[in-house]
């Protein structure tokens, strides 16, 4: 039996492949977290791996405060560059696979079509600085490694977008949000199955390492994200949409990032749902 070491285990992504596992049956998952394992202390790393006869380490792990990544971009570097490097490594040195998860915003957002895998990267944050460089040192630590880029990420789990509207929705007569950043949202169980269904395929050889954008199907603003979760949660208030001049924030953030899912489609043969139907899904779990 196979086994595949899962980190940020606690975090939205983690929490949805764990439950999905269970669908897993042929495999033996470790589920960690910052509390049970540092994934900055090389020794410790590769101890876990070598004991546990790791085969694919899935890293989840991500430092994501936006905003607060701009005045402590060391501790950021710590854990989306230096930590998985150190992932990267203890996978190659087990011979092992590893599957990463990045980020839209190593892109400017300056685009006007949907990011493919080759475009340049010219990340205009903090985070997605060392994310990218997260990206770097793990191609060059680790041959054997698929990496992931995603956006906009939601689930039942934890605290992200989908919870801050219902809350805000509940507690106000009115909302502004802004209209002038565009992307994708990408339910976290959407996530998790694409990332499985990788995992599979290199037990069926069909392991292809490189980069891969994955989001879900369709294209929204954060205004028409926030109106279509109020209607779906069946919540009157009205939403009014702002641009970003006027809802200033430390972190620049990108305003197209609409990734193109082409490459990890016709790869791993992977069917996406659109944002708007997988958002009922997960609605329907809160």
């Amino acid at each position: 039996m196979k086994t595949i070491l899962v980190t940020g285990a606690n975090g939205q992504l983690g929490n949805s492949i764990r439950l999905l596992a269970g669908k897993y049956s042929g495999y033996n998952f470790l589920f960690t977290d910052v509390d049970t394992l540092d994934i900055t202390d090389p020794a410790a790393v590769r101890a876990v791996v070598k004991d546990n006869g790791v085969n694919y380490i899935l890293n989840c792990a991500a430092y994501t405060a936006v905003d607060k990544a701009e005045d402590d971009e060391a501790l950021c570097r710590r854990i989306n560059t230096f930590a998985v490097g150190v992932l990267g490594k203890a996978a190659h040195e087990a011979g092992a696979k590893m599957i990463h998860v990045s980020t839209d915003y190593v892109f400017s957002g300056t685009n006007c079509r949907p990011y493919v895998e080759t475009d340049a990267t010219r990340p205009v944050s903090a985070y997605g600085r060392t994310k990218l460089a997260g990206e770097e040192i793990l191609q060059e630590v680790c041959p054997d490694a698929v990496i992931i880029r995603t956006a906009w990420l939601y689930s039942e789990f934890g605290n992200n977008f989908v919870k801050t509207v219902l809350r805000l929705g509940k507690e106000r007569d009115e909302l502004g949000f802004v209209f002038d950043q565009i992307g994708t949202p990408t339910y976290a169980g959407d996530l998790a199955a694409a990332i499985l269904t990788v995992v599979d395929s290199g037990e069926r050889d069909a392991f292809v390492p490189g980069i891969y954008h994955f989001s879900d199907e369709g294209v929204c603003s954060w205004y028409d994200f926030t109106v279509k979760i109020l209607e779906v949660a069946g919540i009157e208030c009205r939403v009014r949409p702002i641009e970003t001049k006027d809802y200033p924030t430390k972190a620049v953030r990108p305003p197209y990032s609409v990734l193109n899912k082409k490459k990890i489609k016709e790869t791993y043969g992977i069917v996406i749902p659109h944002w708007e139907e997988s958002l009922r899904v997960c609605m329907e779990k809160l």
